[in-house]
């Protein structure tokens, strides 16, 4: 056993587009969901991870029913499940690496919510760490997002563009390699 499979904050909270905005790739939770079960089917281990807002007014605080994990993802017993409150699944309880350590897995396939925030921050963290990273990015999206940058003013971004922006990132700054899911679904492991 030398890889998992880290499923980042695939929380019912996402389906909220009123909260979010504009969101793009509707094949994110059916490709998750196929992951999912490719890596039952080959008995490996899986890592849930879920964002605990620590802000009462998110959907993804505890409290609100916006926290709970999608059905797929509900229904895995994972090898590990993780809670944080901040971007990167290393910083959760319990201790991700330590965990990965103790089960010597070095290759992580990481999918989930959101592409450029959790998802992307988890695997710049991995690669930073010395793991064997691979984002499968259709397997994951994210929102449009819009801020008032000091020096820069208005700067928006569509999600289409993020998730582009982030799979150059990652890939061309050495944290992890992007894959599709039916490449990875595809793979014959022995």
């Amino acid at each position: 056993m030398t890889r998992a499979l880290i499923v980042i904050d695939m929380q019912r909270a996402f389906d909220d587009l009123d909260f979010w905005g504009a969101t793009t790739n509707p094949d994110c939770e059916r490709n998750v969901a196929a992951l999912i079960e490719r890596w039952q089917d080959a008995d490996e281990p899986i890592v849930v991870v879920r964002h605990d807002s620590t802000s009462v007014h998110s959907p993804l605080h505890p409290d609100n029913a916006g926290n709970e994990l999608m059905d797929a993802v509900a229904a895995v017993d994972p090898a590990l499940f993780v809670t944080k409150n901040v971007n990167s699944a290393f910083y959760g309880d319990p201790d991700l690496q330590v965990w990965l350590e103790t089960q010597a897995i070095r290759e992580l396939v990481i999918c989930g919510i959101q592409t450029n925030m959790c998802v992307e921050t988890t695997a710049r963290m991995a690669g930073n760490l010395g793991y064997d990273v691979t984002v499968a990015l259709d397997a994951t999206r994210t929102f449009d997002l819009r801020a008032d940058v000091a020096g820069l003013g208005i700067v928006t971004r569509t999600a289409s563009e993020l998730m582009a922006t982030t799979a150059l990132d990652l890939q061309a700054g050495g944290f992890a390699q992007i894959a599709t899911t039916a490449a990875l679904i595809g793979e014959n492991r022995t």
